[in-house]
């Protein structure tokens, strides 16, 4: 029997790198999961690629901009009938702006990257959370970021601050659901090898590339996070690539 045999989960941020990799975990270890996010052909790709390896019956593709807070509750009542209501929540859709100084933002660039980056987790969580409290039972991921402990001029105003409202949204949820049977893990990782690499101001080089983290690094944190005892919460996890990089 699989660890998450019976599970229902939701991946948002499902379409590409670490999202697409931890849809890919959990179905794996034997959940069924609707994969979340705005463009439809690459959840698709990636239900397909799934279906392929362990079977369609338990992937389920509905596109959402987690930003839209009524597009989020259409959406998690859609994964609730295609699977059963969710168990399992992982807030993973994130974007980045360009440029990211405090001093040349956009005020549009800086309100869609809160709006997604932290308004869409809330959303997702509000969404979910009555299901999970009728249940007794519940585990919320957050990928969050290292620049939501330590916020950077690399990573940006607008991420930086938004990542720490992730961080601090899930030390609330631990604070008030924890006594619902709810767990809540944010995960900060470091640099990763992802499509939103080339959102930044600089190009990345290939050798900086292959000193990060790549996807399946924190697929597994996320993983892990979510199936330990009920009893267990991993309440924050810090993953970085073992070599700095100057």
């Amino acid at each position: 029997m699989a660890a998450l045999d019976g599970a229902a989960a939701i991946v948002t941020g499902a379409g590409t790198g670490i999202g697409a990799a931890i849809a890919a975990a959990l179905h794996g270890a034997g959940a069924a999961v609707t994969l979340v996010g705005r463009r439809a052909e690459p959840l698709a790709e990636v239900a397909g690629g799934l279906g392929e390896r362990l079977g369609a019956d338990r992937v389920h593709v509905c596109p959402c901009d987690v930003s839209d807070r009524d597009a989020v509750q259409a959406a998690v009542r859609d994964a609730a009938q295609a699977h059963g209501p969710a168990t399992i929540l992982v807030n993973n859709a994130g974007i980045n702006t360009n440029p990211r100084s405090v001093a040349q933002v956009s005020l549009p660039d800086w309100d869609r990257t809160v709006a997604v980056d932290l308004s869409g987790v809330f959303y997702c969580v509000r969404a979910t959370l009555p299901a999970m409290r009728a249940a007794g039972r519940g585990t919320v991921v957050n990928v969050a970021s290292t620049a939501g402990r330590w916020g950077s001029s690399l990573a940006g105003a607008a991420y930086s601050s938004a990542k720490h409202g992730v961080v601090g949204l899930t030390q609330v949820i631990n604070d008030e659901e924890s006594r619902n049977g709810i767990r809540c893990t944010a995960i900060l990782p470091g640099e990763v090898e992802t499509p939103i690499l080339e959102q930044r101001p600089e190009p990345v080089s290939a050798e900086r590339r292959r000193a990060m983290l790549q996807p399946e690094d924190v697929a597994a944190a996320a993983l892990l996070a979510a199936t330990l005892p009920d009893r267990a919460c991993i309440t924050e996890l810090v993953i970085k690539p073992r070599v700095a990089y100057a």
